[in-house]
Order: structure tokens, then C-alpha cells, then sequence
């Protein structure tokens, strides 16, 4: 174990998301790491064949995971063995969208680089440790022991935005995560206290084409009267609906824009995003007693400034300044989420704790 820890290392980080496939080498040198190469890609076959091409034909030193989703027992970095790769597999009925597509990248990497450690990175193991006001979900209290709380996710893209913050980390910061998936972290002295996600990532604002937060009621009328099995319910909540199944039309945000001004359900989708991230960015507010910062980023978020005017426009009692202004209480900035370099460096982190004498 103790070559991949040291100078001229390189980690491949491998992100499967719920839209994408996105792949990064990083090399650490004099204790920092730097960018290689990345990008995004189809499957795994095109990540390894670009890696080598990267590398003129050597081999990554080891392979870092973003995993959505642990379960009960997983949310720090770990080296992925057959016992962790037992508790994913357990783990894959809480994130349907994600963990199976890890798990079958986990196997691609294993096979392809033999003898390389594979780290595991969870997008949990920010919020891991939120307060019981917060973790603990109004059911009966013997499903606690089953595994069921609120989880929170986009921890690894959360993680890298207070690196970015860096000595600059306020005591009380909201964490906008805007982009096929969303979700806003209220994060007090950089831990992470509350946040909209619950114990799947179904939950919180609207998506792309996931519901967000849904009253329960009806999901017992689909079961009951609307002729849904549980295979269909998921479908519905996680691939037929967000902003696809308002506008009837697309989950992608740029192409309801350009269809807004003639489609009124385009039109419709949007405001409903929009104004879901408000409410919760509200309530962080709230939860914190108000923010100094307010952090934009995933693709909608640091990209999309129409959505962020009209979060913003809702907010304006609060002290959030309108777009393209900063005169408002609260200060507002857009960083770009960097979960592949989060991985590289809980990656190196898991490596030197096990070289270490």
C-alpha cells in the first residue's frame, strides 16, 4: 500500500451520477494534488481506454469512488473489500438510481486494475453526524433501528465547496446543490446540521426527474387506487417526474428555457424549481437563525442565472440581494461543485492512514 501514497501518485476518480459519468486523474505533488485529465463518458470501457491513452499505458495508483449512498454502517472513506461490497449491494434499495451503477464501476475498476486499492467515498458522510432535530424522521421509533433517517447527500460536493471556502467559511453557510439532482445543506462552523435531502435521494426540492418532497397521502392513493405496484411508484418518483413531468416535455433545464416563452408547462416547471429551492433555502435560514453566505453551485446552480434571479427575487425579504447586485445582508456566491477533487483527497487520506507506521 505504501507506493500510492507517495509523491507522483495518481488517482483516477470515477463519479456515477444520476445524468452522467464523469472520470479525473489527479497527481499529488510537493502535498498538492493537480489536475490531469477528466471528463465525461459513456461507460466504463471509454473512462479506461482515455486513462491509459492519459498516462502513455500506466496503470492509476489507485481508484476513488463517489458513492451515493452507504446505508447504516458506510459514510466515511473506506478501502472497498468483499465485506463493503456486501453492504453497498444492502445499500442499493436506498439510492436505485446510483448505487447499482457504482457498484458495477467498482467491479469494471477491479477487474481492470487488479491489486489497486479501491476507496470509497460517500456522498453521506457530511451529514453523518447531523443533530437528532434534524436526522431523526417523525415515524415510530423502532424503524430507527432498521436504518431509517435522514441521510442527506451531495456531501462530497458540499465538502469541496468549504474547501474552496478554505480560512473564508462563515459560521452559518446554506449550500445550494443545483443540477440533475438538488438538494440545500444548512452548514454551521463547517458541519453540516440540517438539509433537504432525507433517507433517499428522492427527496427535498424538485428535480429533474425525481419529485422532491411529496405529500405520503399520495403515494398510499397510487398504491390503493391508482394501480401501482412498488416497481411502478419508484419509476414514477424517480424517472417520470421533477421538471420532466410538469412540462411534459424535458428534464433538462436549458431546454425548458428555450421552450418557456411558447410552452406554458415549460414555463411552469421552471417556477416550480425555482421556487422549491427558495422554500427550502428558507427554511435553512431558519434553521441556522439566519446566513452570511449563501453558496450557489452544481450545473443549474453556478451556470443558470435566470434560475438563481427568480431564488433570489423570492428571498429579497430575507436580505438575499437580486441578481447581478451585492447590496443586500447576505452575500451570495457561485463555485463550482468539485466532487472529483473531494475524492482524490479523501482517497489519498484513506491510503496514508494506512500506511502510517
Amino acid at each position: 500500500m505504501a507506493p500510492v501514497s507517495g509523491e507522483g501518485a495518481v488517482v483516477l476518480t470515477l463519479n456515477a451520477g444520476s445524468s452522467s459519468l464523469k472520470f479525473a486523474l489527479y497527481r499529488r505533488m510537493a502535498g498538492a494534488i493537480e489536475a490531469i485529465e477528466s471528463g465525461e463518458a459513456r461507460d466504463g470501457a471509454e473512462i479506461f481506454d482515455r486513462v491509459e491513452a492519459a498516462l502513455d499505458g500506466r496503470l492509476p495508483d489507485l481508484v476513488g469512488h463517489r458513492i451515493v449512498h452507504g446505508g447504516p454502517t458506510l459514510f466515511r472513506p473506506v478501502v472497498i473489500d468483499a465485506r463493503v461490497i456486501t453492504r453497498l449491494d444492502s445499500a442499493s434499495a436506498f439510492a436505485p438510481l446510483h448505487v447499482p451503477a457504482a457498484l458495477a464501476l467498482i467491479a469494471d475498476a477491479t477487474s481492470r486494475y487488479p491489486g489497486r486499492p479501491q476507496i470509497g467515498c460517500f456522498d453521506t458522510g457530511f451529514h453523518a453526524d447531523l443533530p437528532d432535530i434534524a436526522a431523526v424522521l417523525p415515524v415510530p421509533r423502532s424503524l430507527r433501528t432498521r436504518g431509517v433517517r435522514r441521510y442527506g447527500f451531495h456531501g462530497l460536493s458540499c465538502q469541496s465547496i468549504l474547501h474552496q471556502l478554505g480560512d473564508d467559511v462563515p459560521e452559518r453557510l446554506i449550500i445550494a446543490h443545483l443540477g440533475s439532482g438538488a438538494s440545500v445543506t444548512a452548514v454551521r462552523r463547517g458541519a453540516s446540521v440540517d438539509t433537504s435531502m432525507g433517507l433517499t435521494p428522492s427527496g427535498g426540492v424538485v428535480m429533474a426527474t425525481r419529485t422532491g418532497d411529496l405529500d405520503p397521502g399520495l403515494l398510499l392513493f397510487l398504491l390503493r387506487d391508482g394501480g401501482l405496484d412498488g416497481a411502478a411508484l419508484e419509476e414514477l418518483i424517480d424517472r417520470q417526474s421533477g421538471l420532466l413531468g410538469i412540462s411534459g416535455l424535458s428534464p433538462d433545464m436549458r431546454q425548458l428555457h428555450d421552450a418557456a416563452n411558447m410552452n406554458a408547462d415549460a414555463a411552469l416547471a421552471i417556477a416550480i424549481f425555482c421556487r422549491s429551492v427558495a422554500k427550502q433555502i428558507a427554511g435553512m435560514l431558519a434553521v441556522l437563525g439566519g446566513a452570511e453566505l449563501i453558496v450557489f453551485t452544481g450545473g443549474i446552480g453556478e451556470n443558470d442565472a435566470l434560475v438563481r434571479g427568480a431564488i433570489r427575487g423570492d428571498l429579497g425579504w430575507a436580505g438575499v440581494p437580486p441578481e447581478g447586485s451585492a447590496t443586500g445582508s447576505i452575500m451570495i456566491r457561485t463555485l463550482p461543485s468539485d466532487e472529483q477533487g473531494q475524492i482524490a483527497r479523501d482517497a489519498y487520506a484513506v491510503v496514508d492512514r494506512i500506511a502510517a507506521p
